[in-house]
């Protein structure tokens, strides 16, 4: 398992994007994303730094492994 690093919430969503995630709205600093036929959402926190456990749960949640989340990062 690759190691994951602090990255931006902006970082984050722009990889979820490219994941095939979707921008439904922004609940103060948190931005929503939903994917059609895929019952949850992912609510990232548009910091300048996500915890590792956060991010960790993120990716989990939207039911993707580590290392597809990083190859979608670069």
């Amino acid at each position: 398992m690759s190691r994951l690093a602090n990255i931006s919430g902006k970082k984050a969503a722009k990889a979820f994007r490219r994941a095939g995630w979707q921008i439904v709205g922004q609940v103060g600093s948190h931005l929503v994303l939903t994917k059609p036929k895929i019952r949850v959402n992912l609510s990232i926190p548009m910091h300048k730094e996500l915890s590792i456990g956060t991010l960790r749960a993120l990716i989990k949640a939207a039911g993707m492994t580590v290392d597809k989340f990083l190859s979608l990062l670069k």
